[in-house]
Formats: structure tokens, C-alpha cells, sequence
């Protein structure tokens, strides 16, 4: 039997279900912080459609994209905003604790 490559399990799994997308990068930016959490978009991405797919519908150039996602990436908060608009998530922002 031919093992089956865990990327197209993962992808998937992530294109079929957007709660499942969401808690991937959820845990990828909880575990190792924006570096990782670029890294888990990225393979959202190429789950829903691919980075041409992305670059194309949230009108960014395809390289300047592949540089974003990458570790070294540092998008802008819109790039960012129409990259999760296309995968239909939105940014969502939390208190790390009630006040007192």
C-alpha cells in the first residue's frame, strides 16, 4: 500500500471544513507566534485553491505573496485581511484575560 503524503490529508481536511481552517491557524499563531501562524496560511492557501488562485482574487502580486507567507514574510494588515476574506475568515481580536 502507497502511503499517502500528510499534505493531502491536511489539505483536505482544511479545504472541507473552515472551522478547521480557523483552529489551524489559531493554534499555529497560539504555538509559535506570527512566523508560524504565516506558514499555516500558506498551506491553507494552497488547500483552498493554490497561491496563483489567492494572488488573483485578492488582486496581490503571486511573488509578492510567496515573500508575505513566507517566515521571513511581514504582510500589511489589508493584504492580510483580503487573503483571509478569499479562505471566507475573517481576523478576530481576543482579551488575553478578564480585568479585574
Amino acid at each position: 500500500m502507497k502511503p499517502i503524503p500528510y499534505e493531502k490529508i491536511l489539505f483536505e481536511r482544511l479545504k472541507k471544513d473552515p472551522e478547521e481552517a480557523a483552529g489551524y491557524l489559531n493554534a499555529a499563531y497560539e504555538e509559535g507566534g506570527p512566523k508560524t501562524f504565516l506558514v499555516a496560511l500558506k498551506d491553507v492557501i494552497e488547500a483552498y485553491g493554490g497561491m496563483s488562485f489567492a494572488a488573483q482574487k485578492a488582486k496581490l502580486n503571486r511573488v509578492s505573496l510567496y515573500r508575505m507567507l513566507s517566515r521571513a514574510g511581514n504582510p500589511e494588515l489589508q493584504s492580510l485581511e483580503k487573503l483571509l476574506q478569499i479562505l471566507g475568515l475573517r481576523l478576530m481580536i481576543l482579551p488575553l484575560a478578564k480585568r479585574r
